[in-house]
């Protein structure tokens, strides 16, 4: 493995080439949250209860894997590093579960639901396997604050770009290599984006390098890394942070497609709604690297919840018949909600550094691995949310609603995420990792290494 220092200024190859593994995420993840409901409907032939209980318990059980593969991660050690080797090592499995979790087997109905649930698993397992490490790998890529916010400001730029990519052309590629049997044309797709993203997993271990080891006596066991997670104060704001933030987007992305068909009454729109969030989305977090030399993350991160908030309030008021102002709020609300995520993933990485600053001790990839499992817990409770809300309005499905349902649709695109936005707004008061905290720490942190390298060779 070489050894570069950890304050050395990336290079715009290392920087992009970090992102882009990103997009190859997003090939999987849209494809996931955008088609597999109805491709499990639809193509393979499981009811929507089935479908929708197996997606959310397999959330769940995936969920429980994050800090696992984070503790391997952790204990790795090759001569190219703990977390590269895994974009290799796991780009070609995760390829392969893709096809098959979109692959139909000519089943019974029970066998079907036993396919698609360990098919599912198996793909998910996969995929964290891979993301999990990835994500850990921006926090040893630099020391350097800034460059923290700008490869992971690019990162979110080109996962936005993939979701995008993903949403606008699988129906196309569908059609076009199965040449009218669908079932054949979701299995070569899958085959398609998944040798896509392989290449740019490959390309991101090619070009970027890992710069911050733990320290060289360290000896824990992964209880002791869980244990210093719960006595980090700023991770565990962070944790409650990104639960919260994916319950408020989860809750407006999700319920849109209710609300243009029952609320507005023009279905149609959805095409365009979601991919202009992505848009406005990438666009604010191409401006994260900006914003943060102009603010430190905690104050940033504060401003943008509570912008949030109140533009999410400001979509109650928008009559059903205004759809330009409610495309202008959704696209505000994207460059709001944009720099969250590379902020929040630049300061992961700013707690593991204060986790060694204050026990000597570095567990890197078990930080984004928790992390990982607060957003899939936010994910899963932001739909029982949406199930609580439908059922108590007297929701049902493909028939005229009653204004209680309705309304309660509109609160869901407004009200109730700011709700959750404000409260992420309280929760940033507990973390007390600004820049001048942060400067301090790293400091320290290259006092010691320089002592410890001192120390071993002489």
């Amino acid at each position: 493995m070489t050894i570069v220092p950890a304050t050395s200024r990336l290079t715009w190859r290392e920087r992009i080439s970090y992102g882009i593994a990103d997009m190859g995420f997003n090939f999987y993840w849209a494809n996931i949250a955008t088609f597999l409901m109805i491709f499990y409907t639809d193509v393979f032939g499981i009811s929507a209860a089935a479908a929708g209980s197996m997606l959310f318990t397999i959330k769940i059980v995936n969920a429980f894997t994050d800090p696992v593969i984070g503790a391997a991660a952790d204990r790795t050690h090759t001569r190219f590093g703990k977390f590269r080797p895994y974009l290799i090592w796991m780009a070609l499995p995760l390829a392969a579960a893709g096809v098959l979790t979109y692959t139909t087997p000519g089943l019974g109905k029970e066998g079907k639901l036993i396919w698609a649930y360990g098919t599912y698993l198996f793909m998910m397992v996969c995929y964290t396997g891979i993301n999990i490490p990835y994500n850990a790998l921006s926090g040893v890529m630099s020391s350097d604050a800034q460059e923290r916010s700008t490869i992971n400001g690019l990162r979110f730029v080109f996962a936005f770009g993939g979701s995008m990519l993903v949403t606008a052309a699988t129906p196309l590629l569908v059609k076009w290599l199965g040449h009218g049997n669908e079932k054949l044309g979701w299995q070569l797709t899958m085959v398609f984006w998944g040798v896509a993203a392989s290449c740019l997993f490959a390309t991101t271990f090619f070009n970027t390098h890992e710069r911050i080891a733990p320290p060289p006596a360290q000896k824990t066991n992964v209880l002791q890394d869980v244990k210093d997670l719960a006595q980090n104060g700023p991770w565990v704001a962070l944790f409650f942070l990104a639960l919260i933030i994916m319950m408020t987007i989860t809750l407006r992305t999700a319920t849109s497609a209710y609300y243009f068909k029952y609320y507005v009454q023009r279905p149609d729109l959805m095409a365009a709604f979601v991919p202009a969030y992505m848009a406005a989305a990438a666009g604010g977090a191409s401006l994260a690297p900006v914003l943060t030399r102009l603010l430190d993350k905690r104050r940033l991160l504060m401003i943008l919840m509570s912008a949030t908030g109140v533009l999410s309030i400001a979509f109650f008021f928008i009559p059903k018949d205004q759809i330009a102002w409610m495309f202008a709020l959704q696209i505000a609300i994207g460059l709001a909600l944009g720099p969250k995520s590379p902020l929040a993933f630049s300061m992961y990485a700013d707690t593991a550094d204060y986790n060694e600053w204050r026990t000597g001790r570095r567990a890197t990839a078990m930080t984004f691995a928790a992390a990982t499992f607060s957003q899939k817990l936010g994910t899963a409770l932001a739909a029982a949310v949406m199930g609580w809300v439908f059922t108590t309005l007297g929701y049902v499905a493909n028939a005229a609603q009653t204004s209680k349902s309705r309304t309660g649709m509109v609160m869901l695109m407004s009200f109730i995420p700011a709700g959750f936005a404000f409260l992420a707004v309280a929760v940033m008061m507990f973390y007390k990792l600004d820049n001048e905290k942060m400067a301090r720490i790293q400091a320290d942190l290259a006092e010691r290494k320089a002592a410890d390298h001192v120390a071993t060779h002489s």
